[in-house]
């Protein structure tokens, strides 16, 4: 019954080995995350003549390499979840916080948990893509976010309320409405200088050349907006055509980014069994469906559908306290 407490960081690990009763068989030592180090852990690992559990905590993506490697060796190798390892922690009456000192703690967790300790099963490749691919969407995302409100802001000052005459980013068909006009028009000046009836036909032609409904309705009140508003800057400064033509050109490449990663989730998402049962979900279309599936992972790590709302963490925990049962 051997613990193997592992720290792990960026580029390096701290190591700890324990037996029952705070045996110590090798005192913290540090290790780097290359091929030498790695094989040299494994080596000395399986050379004990008893059963070795390897315990470390999840650390983003740093401790993948170190679980995946002891793994392929014939390691049991488990990951604990920070949380509770925090909470471990919280146990003792000093608040040491050192590498070594972790490495200790975690292989003492693994002393004092060692028949409930699992062993780390990792994602099938394409899981692990799909989630890859998920958090890069939300990344880029909000960056999006982050660009839509710069151009807002930019449009306050020369086209003040064309949001909300116009529709956003399409995320089925990769379509941005607003940004298509602004790119066209950029300023209220550029409107109001044309008669009606001209601005009607030029936006009608737009609309049809751009792939939109073309709404005689929604141009005529474009053009009224633009009659009654007031720019505070004028189309005549030069920075201001520049600083909308690169909020909008931001715009539409991160838009471009969040296509072709949706389209990559779709494609992978499609190629796994439970992906029509998921389609088939109330509400679920095709973009909800791979960002469900990325998040899930593989479905068949759940017994039942409440372990699955446990893990999603939307379940009440139980509450009692003598005659009282909270529901």
């Amino acid at each position: 019954m051997i613990s193997v407490g592992i720290d792990v960081s960026k580029g390096k690990s701290t190591i700890c080995i324990l037996k029952p009763y705070g045996e110590i068989v090798s005192k913290p030592f540090e290790i780097n995350h290359v091929e030498k180090d790695m094989e040299e852990l494994a080596t000395m690992l399986l050379r004990f003549d008893d059963e070795v559990k390897v315990v470390m905590e999840a650390t983003g993506i740093y401790h993948l390499p170190v679980a995946t490697y002891l793994q392929e060796k014939g390691l049991f190798t488990s990951i604990i979840n920070p949380f509770e390892m925090k909470e471990y922690r919280c146990q003792g009456l000093w608040g040491v916080k050192t590498d070594k000192q972790d490495a200790i703690t975690i292989s003492n967790y693994g002393i004092d948990h060692w028949f409930r300790l699992k062993n780390y099963k990792a994602d099938a490749q394409v899981y692990e893509e799909l989630k890859l691919l998920c958090r890069r969407y939300r990344h880029y995302m909000r960056m999006r976010i982050e660009s839509v409100l710069e151009l807002t802001h930019l449009l306050d000052y020369t086209m003040p309320g064309i949001k909300s005459l116009l529709k956003g980013w399409n995320e089925t068909n990769g379509k941005d409405k607003l940004s298509d006009f602004v790119e066209e028009y950029r300023h209220f000046d550029n409107i109001t200088k044309k008669s009606e009836k001209q601005f009607l036909n030029s936006y009608l032609k737009w609309a049809d050349k751009k792939g939109y409904h073309q709404s005689q309705d929604k141009a005529q009140r474009i053009y009224t907006l633009a009659q009654e508003s007031i720019p505070t800057l004028s189309s005549n400064t030069p920075s201001v055509k520049m600083l909308v033509q690169e909020a909008v050109r931001v715009l539409r490449e991160v838009n471009a980014t969040l296509m072709k990663i949706l389209t990559q989730m779709q494609s992978l998402s499609k190629t796994l069994p439970e992906y029509p049962v998921v389609r088939a979900m109330g509400g679920v279309g095709d973009i909800l469906a791979p960002k469900l599936i990325a998040e899930v992972g593989d479905v068949k790590r759940f017994h039942n559908g409440k372990a699955l709302i446990a893990y999603a963490g939307i379940d009440a925990p139980p509450y009692q306290s003598g005659q009282f049962i909270g529901t």
